[in-house]
């Protein structure tokens, strides 16, 4: 008996789903690299699902909404920038005020890398702060209250040192580094060059209580 082949039909390739090790991980890396570029509001979800290859059904198998996904990047972000604060302002070995020149060393280095088009996400967030889920406000100023209390530790160990006068206010000073700094790193993008962060730490080093 004859048997008829049938040909394959022409058109597009049946959808495969692509498998991750984490897909959650993994679109959440990707909104960090978004985000830290272009906020909140700019970014798509279909952009996110593109960059990755995940479907779309799989995003919101792991995130109910665009909001959500926001937070679990903010989250992720805090705690990335936690630890890296953590080892730079805990290093023992270094001066105290030396590990927060080494800290804009380093923030300088990856603005370089990423040619400037990537700033700080809480700063990027904060910006867009009237536009945001009411969700954001809160989580954004804890994070911030996270680093400042980072670099407050930093401070005291400089007053330990003799580096900083006795009676300077760690945590005041730690908070205006903060607010000027997300500034400066703005102004960094703007201009495409480093220049301002070096003016904003030489000034606040030069500020600085002796």
């Amino acid at each position: 008996m004859n048997e008829t082949l049938q040909k394959p039909r022409r058109g597009r390739p049946p959808k495969v789903t692509r498998e991750f090790p984490d897909t959650r991980a993994a679109l959440v890396r990707c909104g960090m690299e978004i985000l830290t570029e272009q906020g909140f509001v700019a970014t798509g979800i279909d952009a996110v699902v593109k960059r990755t290859g995940v479907p779309k059904g799989s995003f919101y198998h792991y995130f109910a909404s665009k909001e959500a996904f926001g937070q679990a990047v903010l989250e992720s972000y805090a705690g990335y920038f936690a630890h890296k604060l953590d080892r730079c302002f805990l290093q023992k070995s270094v001066p105290p005020l030396q590990r927060l020149r080494n800290f804009v060393e380093d923030a300088k280095s990856g603005m370089i890398r990423y040619q400037f088009r990537r700033g700080c996400l809480v700063g990027n967030l904060g910006q867009e702060v009237a536009v945001l889920p009411e969700s954001f406000p809160e989580r954004l100023e804890s994070t911030l209250r996270s680093w400042e209390q980072r670099l407050a530790t930093c401070l005291r160990d400089a007053q330990g040192a003799g580096e900083l006068a006795p009676d300077a206010d760690c945590e005041g000073l730690a908070a205006f580094f903060w607010i000027g700094w997300e500034g400066a790193v703005q102004r960094a993008r703007l201009v495409q060059r480093c220049t301002p962060l070096d003016v904003f730490i030489e000034g606040y080093l030069a500020g600085l209580p002796r």
